[in-house]
């Protein structure tokens, strides 16, 4: 491209979009890309702020700032995901359905860390609804060698470097455990809530039952339900501290579950219990601050299970960072930091 005083531009090929930018009113594209320069523009143009304008020159190892976002985001696209048209040298890419959305984060930081092109994105690991924004995509010049496009394509590899995981139909299954509940001296405020959440992912309670705090009871509870009721889910509210009565653990343990962790660097939350009946069955003990806090180690972890993507040790792990909920007055979950860290 060459760079030219707008009142000799008559006759020459626009080689990027112009915005016009109208206080209160609007903001969009007065001209585009390919648009050939009318004696009548320049007027418009010079009202605009453009005194000078670049231009085409052709060149074939040369890449317009469009044609390089269609390239980032074909590195970033995947099932699941829409886009836009290209505008401005950006393109945006949101979701076409309910689900998880993942990012391969040492790829991503791969490709900005590569220069003159960036991929921004909503964090990973959150749930996002239909429609929802998740990344866009632009390159910082208006023009980019060819080859750095080719480079960058490499860097990324065969697969998008973003995923959007549907949420799948589940059957869950809710055991309260407490003998002040099963005695019938309190009633049950803690299934309710846990049921209010599953059912926000349309999640079918298959199994809802108050027991006591005595482990082979428990025990017995969650393999009926996934045996019986075929569960796919089970969480156990309650009985999760060190206290004497609280078994929980030991009765889930007691299933032959695999157990990926007891405890969570969350808080609400910290004595989260995590585990998989038969590989492929998550079954949680809930710590009582579910019943009480607005959001806990529970919001974090149910859309994860919601997808069927499985839940490895060093990731709780990494919630450290951005566990702590600052409960505040007006919450905005999950646009905020709880929970950023995985």
């Amino acid at each position: 491209m060459k760079l030219i005083e707008t009142i000799h531009a008559q006759g020459c090929i626009l080689c990027h979009d112009l915005t016009r930018i109208v206080k209160g009113e609007s903001k969009g594209p007065a001209f585009r890309k390919g648009h050939i320069v009318t004696e009548e523009d320049i007027p418009l143009l010079l009202s605009m702020g453009k005194e000078h304008l670049y231009v085409w020159e052709p060149d074939d190892s040369i890449m317009h700032e469009n044609d390089a976002a269609e390239v980032l985001c074909s590195i970033c696209l995947n099932e699941n995901m829409d886009r836009s048209k290209v505008k401005e040298g950006k393109i945006e890419i949101t979701a076409s359905c309910d689900g998880l959305f993942k990012v391969d984060k040492k790829r991503l930081f791969e490709i900005n860390s590569f220069g003159q092109m960036m991929i921004a994105s909503r964090h990973g690991n959150a749930p996002v609804k239909k429609g929802d924004k998740l990344a866009g995509t632009r390159i910082i010049p208006l023009v980019i060698e060819k080859e750095k496009m080719e480079q960058a394509k490499q860097l990324a590899g065969t697969e998008p470097i973003f995923s959007l995981l549907p949420f799948q139909p589940k059957k869950a299954a809710v055991l309260v455990t407490g003998s002040e509940v099963s005695k019938g001296l309190i009633s049950d405020t803690f299934g309710p809530v846990v049921m209010e959440k599953l059912k926000e992912y349309n999640a079918e309670i298959v199994e809802y039952r108050i027991l006591s705090d005595q482990p082979s009871e428990i025990t017995e509870a969650i393999l009926q339900a996934v045996r019986e009721k075929e569960a796919d889910l089970v969480f156990c509210t309650g009985g999760m501290s060190v206290d004497p009565d609280d078994k929980t653990p030991l009765a889930i343990k007691n299933t032959g579950a695999q157990i990926v962790s007891y405890g969570a660097p969350v808080l609400p939350g910290a004595m989260f219990l995590l585990s998989y009946l038969n590989e492929t069955i998550p079954v949680c003990g809930l710590p009582g601050c579910v019943m009480y806090a607005k959001r806990t180690v529970f919001d974090l972890i149910l859309p994860r299970l919601m997808a069927d993507d499985k839940i490895q040790p060093e990731e709780l792990a990494r919630l450290g960072e951005g566990g702590l909920c600052l409960n505040c007055p007006v919450c905005t979950y999950p646009n905020c930091g709880f929970g950023k860290g995985w």
